[in-house]
């Protein structure tokens, strides 16, 4: 079967599930994964033979996505800021406003001249967060921490594969304490209230760990306001402590962080103009 062939089928067979713009991006994600080669190299190769393996592999992706699986489980991988990440269901699945947060972080330290800087990612999960990091600030010490140990070996398999050195801890951080001192300390912690799951894609609800996503309405704030404590006494004077946030609750964030002590605290919006993330320095 020529490969446009294959394309079509695919395409045609999602359609009604995703829309057909989604299955085609979907189609050239497994493409690119599946061949190597890249997505603007199709038209190139398009009237040539698929190989068995490849279109049987395809086939495998396919029915998974039938059943609205995420395609990055289906394919045991995850990009993240140009690099490629394992992930499972054990994981949350990187994304982009996570990119957006560390690119944050990393143009902070540079501006600081702050380059061999001792960070600290809590609720690491994969990795992405951590591992970028060192990638991108090479002298970095970085920490990375997690209460799930599924969760940290992905992350050091990640941090191999990625040829990145970090040191991982198991820990829950509502009951860590730490004599290190941090530079930097980076969290994306659950941070969805039980009443947004009704807004929440299916594949995310059903394929994703609850553990990483969901926090109580009653205080949806219990990792922030507990990780806000933590930097507080173990951040060095002008440290500084980067969150992902709940969109909905910046305003909240911000109050709590500048009710604990914190000296500058600056909240961003994303790209899709929602507030994400915030930045809190210690005085």
């Amino acid at each position: 079967m020529k490969f446009h062939s294959v394309k079509a089928q695919f395409v045609a067979r999602l359609s009604d599930i995703y829309g057909a713009e989604e299955a085609l991006a979907l189609f050239y994600i497994a493409f690119e994964q599946l061949t190597g080669h890249r997505r603007s190299q199709f038209l190139v190769i398009q009237d040539q033979d698929a190989d068995a393996k490849m279109i049987n592999d395809l086939d495998a992706v396919l029915a998974g996505l039938e059943q609205q699986q995420p395609i990055q489980h289906l394919l045991g991988t995850a990009h993240f800021y140009g690099h490629n990440f394992l992930v499972n269901p054990s994981v949350l699945i990187p994304r982009p406003e996570t990119e957006e947060l560390v690119d944050w972080i990393i143009t902070t330290c540079k501006a600081l001249h702050a380059i061999d800087a001792n960070m600290l990612d809590i609720g690491t999960g994969s990795g992405c967060i951590a591992i970028t990091l060192k990638i991108h600030l090479t002298n970095s010490d970085v920490t990375a921490l997690d209460t799930s140990s599924d969760a940290l070996s992905v992350a050091k398999q990640n941090a191999i594969n990625n040829h990145a050195e970090i040191t991982t801890i198991h820990a829950d951080i509502l009951h860590f304490e730490s004599d290190r001192q941090y530079d930097i300390i980076v969290s994306n912690p659950p941070y969805v209230r039980e009443l947004e799951k009704a807004d929440m894609q299916h594949q995310v609800l059903a394929h994703e760990p609850h553990l990483a996503l969901f926090v109580s309405n009653e205080d949806p704030l219990i990792f922030y306001k507990a990780i806000a404590d933590f930097a507080l006494s173990s951040l060095r004077e002008k440290g500084l402590l980067f969150f992902e946030i709940n969109e909905y609750l910046g305003a909240d964030t911000r109050a709590m962080l500048h009710k604990k002590g914190f000296g500058r605290v600056e909240l961003r919006k994303d790209m899709q103009g929602k507030d994400r993330m915030i930045l809190a320095a210690r005085s």
